[in-house]
């Protein structure tokens, strides 16, 4: 067959190719071989990645054993828990874009016919999907598995418990001993953080979406099945080669409609709904919000997992993981099981065999934590173009909830305010010029939503951002708020003391202003100076895009 890397490999022309391979001492029989690039995120800087050195070992001894030439190639990731609540985070969503460009680079470059990706954190792992989906090359995700629980006070806990320690401390309520137990206890070893995170949320609906092999989502970092599933992934890429498989086959309008399926029912992160419309983006498949709510309407949510639960993604595994859910989906009609795989089987062979080992896990279908899926997209006049929140991670008192706003004009401002003690319960905090184009980078939000979790506020008090949330979150948490302040959104055009109603069982999110209040304020309304001016951050806020469509990148600034 005819493969691309037969562009530095093959005839008389390509002799000086050949020989700079020569060089790194690839013998002529390796080049015979295709060439398929492991795409590795390892580092010393984030737990996730740490041990992925080790990862990559694994597929490429699975590339070798099928008849490939594996080349190690690098990736960067932030490592988001490391980058909170600092200048760092602005750099996190955005890396994202990096990330896909750079690893549409390597391969582009060199020519490379197929990639295993080994990310494992929150934004390396759809941007090395939204590279594979550009490019529609043969690509199988590979991440390197969630950590496990760790233990505070006899609990099993992960990091979100964490962050909620510390408002528990700012409060009087745990003194610096408790906090430093809780700090010292919380992540016990190397893997993606131990809840339904960012990270846990996408790698579990790379499997959804049948990028990656069963188990991806879920087998734990220090599992010998992780090792297994390795070298797995490194015969499943051969195998794509040699029948012609590329992303696009995998990930197209269906089988984004089953991972967010999988989505509604796992309750993952609300930031899988800029990552899913991303990757759309990229597979040109047109996508929205209104089918987030289509698809939660209809999808039970089944799964607690931290933080809107005591379970943890290990738990999951232990109960059958993604494959169990997908069947219990498919018994229901509410996944389409002709979907291809990057295993080679359909999602309904693939989940043929499941079974749910853990009814106290995974619910079953007759008995779920709600008829609706975990995320809701809610519109008003705060929000034009739509906002999500978790629903799953919501309290039920704080469904519906009307409260005076508390505006602040950045992260930092409001956890200040918070850690002085200066939020009531019944308000409704308001955190502005921190999406996409004003932070720049959307700022998780996870230290104001854990500060009011641990002062045990986050069943009273709501929070609004166009800025957008960890998946450590829970609360009444409501981000991604469109058009976004910086941008003309009427969320900065919001004064302290405004009525704002949330309804999240009518989708709806509201201030108590007649249109004639907010024209008037928007002839009044002075766009501030941007929060950067220099740097790529500065060129990134000229291009991104709003959240509502992903937060990918403008082919050209407005």
């Amino acid at each position: 067959m005819s493969l691309r890397s037969d562009n530095v490999t093959k005839g008389a022309e390509r002799a000086p190719n050949r020989s700079l391979f020569y060089a790194m001492g690839y013998t002529k029989e390796e080049l015979e071989r295709p060439l398929i690039g492991v795409v590795s995120a390892h580092s010393e800087i984030v737990p996730g990645h740490f041990h992925l050195d080790k990862i990559a070992e694994a597929v490429k001894a699975g590339i070798r054993m099928a008849g490939g030439t594996p080349v190690l190639i690098p990736a960067i990731g932030v490592c988001d828990g490391i980058a909170m609540g600092h200048i760092g985070m602005k750099y996190s969503l955005a890396s994202r874009e990096l990330i896909a460009d750079s690893v549409e680079t390597m391969i582009m470059a060199h020519q490379l016919d197929g990639a295993v990706l080994i990310p494992n954190c929150d934004k390396i792992v759809p941007g090395m999907v939204m590279a594979a989906v550009r490019m529609d090359i043969p690509a199988v995700v590979c991440s390197g598995g969630p950590m496990l629980a760790g233990r505070y006070n006899g609990e099993k806990v992960s990091l979100s418990k964490l962050f909620e320690a510390v408002g528990a401390y700012k409060a009087g309520l745990i003194d610096e001993a408790g906090l430093e137990s809780c700090e010292t206890g919380a992540c016990p070893g190397c893997g993606s953080c131990a809840g339904m995170y960012t990270a846990n949320s996408m790698n579990c609906l790379c499997e959804a979406i049948g990028i990656a092999l069963p188990g991806n989502g879920t087998i734990p970092a220090v599992s010998n099945r992780r090792y297994i599933l390795a070298k797995h992934a490194g015969m499943a890429i051969m195998d794509m080669l040699n029948r012609g498989i590329t992303a696009r086959r995998i990930i197209n309008e269906k089988s984004l409609r089953n991972a967010l399926a999988c989505d509604m029912a796992l309750g993952c992160s609300t930031n899988s709904v800029l990552h899913l419309l991303a990757i759309a983006h990229e597979a040109g498949v047109s996508l929205d919000l209104s089918i987030f709510n289509e698809i939660s309407a209809k999808v039970p949510n089944l799964c607690h997992l931290a933080p809107a639960g005591p379970t943890h993604i290990e738990d999951l595994d232990a109960a059958g993981g993604i494959p169990a859910v997908q069947a219990q989906l498919l018994s229901a009609g509410l996944l389409d099981g002709s979907a291809l795989s990057v295993s080679g089987k359909t999602i309904a062979e693939v989940a043929k065999d499941a079974k749910n080992l853990d009814t106290g896990v995974i619910r079953p279908m007759d008995n779920p934590y709600s008829a609706t899926g975990g995320l809701q997209i809610l519109w008003g006049n705060i929000a034009p173009d739509g906002c999500v929140v978790k629903r799953s991670a919501v309290a039920p008192e704080m469904l519906v909830h009307t409260g005076p706003a508390r505006v602040f004009d950045s992260e930092d401002s409001a956890i200040a305010s918070i850690y002085a003690g200066q939020i009531r319960p019944g308000d409704v905090v308001v955190i502005r010029y921190e999406g996409p184009k004003g932070g720049p980078g959307m700022r998780e939000m996870l230290n104001p939503t854990s500060a009011l979790a641990g002062m045990k506020l986050d069943r009273s008090v709501a929070l609004i951002t166009d800025g957008r949330f960890s998946g450590a979150s829970r609360g009444a948490s409501i981000g991604h708020v469109s058009p976004e302040a910086a941008d003309g959104g009427p969320i900065g055009l919001l004064r302290e003391g405004d009525s704002i109603t949330i309804d999240i069982p009518n989708a709806s999110i509201s201030a108590d202003l007649t249109e004639e209040e907010l024209a008037a304020r928007r002839a009044a309304y002075v766009k501030p100076e941007p929060n950067v001016k220099s740097g790529w951050l500065a060129r990134y806020a000229r291009l991104v895009s709003s959240a509502n469509t992903g937060a990918v990148l403008k082919t050209d600034p407005d």
